[in-house]
């Protein structure tokens, strides 16, 4: 099993991804076009593909010239029908690969916050996983509309579509199931100065925070990763 992940940002960690990857003996291509490493032409080579989270809005060719060229990856891996996962930025663009708007700067989420399943996400083969409500990490400011012909698989009051299917294993969420409580302390030792603009309190809160919806995130995040692994053929 070798599978593409395409990073976004100069901090990106797997989290639950990777523990699931490496659970199934996956070999791991790591990409940074943002760091100007070359996307592959195509989804010869590899099974699946990853794309990570990161700061651009998905509209934001003119400043990350790659994202074009990274949006055309994405529709070439679900054309040819490798299982594909997005997300928070890589749900997005996934989003934009099939046709739909991206609405920039109109649902902003930081923390853990609750997310619930339709009734399609609970009879979904990744997402139910998960319980029909959890507690699970975001951080976003933008959302998108649905695809065509996408099934919408979860959503909360701020982003309606949380978590999308298109076809057999073609999925993207705009929520961190990846961010384990390890994951969440790297970024907030990496990023305190823009989490207190943006959460004001927020990191005094962490630990309490943390240990009120850590444990349920992580199980959760896990529990979502293997299920997309297991789509992979």
């Amino acid at each position: 099993m070798r599978v593409l992940v395409v990073e976004n940002d100069r901090v990106t960690a797997l989290g639950q991804i990777g523990a699931a990857l490496d659970e199934a003996g996956a070999e791991i291509d790591v990409c940074r076009p943002h760091a100007g490493d070359p996307l592959p032409a195509d989804a010869n080579g590899h099974d699946a593909l990853v794309v990570m989270g990161g700061p651009q809005n998905a509209l934001d060719d003119e400043r990350h010239p790659y994202l074009p060229e990274l949006v055309r990856l994405i529709r070439r891996f679900s054309d040819a029908e490798r299982s594909v996962l997005g997300v928070c930025l890589g749900s997005q663009l996934l989003a934009r690969a099939h046709g739909a708007e991206n609405l920039i700067g109109t649902a902003s989420e930081f923390g853990w916050c609750g997310v619930t399943l339709t009734e399609a996400g609970r009879g979904d083969p990744v997402l139910s996983a998960a319980t029909g409500a959890f507690s699970i990490f975001q951080w976003h400011n933008d959302t998108f509309t649905l695809p065509e012909g996408a099934v919408r698989l979860a959503g909360n009051g701020i982003a309606e579509n949380q978590a999308f299917r298109i076809g057999r294993a073609v999925y993207g969420t705009q929520f961190h199931f990846e961010a384990s409580r390890p994951v969440v302390d790297l970024w907030a030792d990496t990023f305190p100065d823009l989490i207190e603009t943006i959460r004001p309190g927020w990191l005094a809160e962490r630990e309490n925070l943390a240990a009120t919806h850590g444990p349920e995130a992580d199980a959760t995040g896990l529990a979502i990763a293997r299920a997309w692994i297991a789509t992979i053929a």
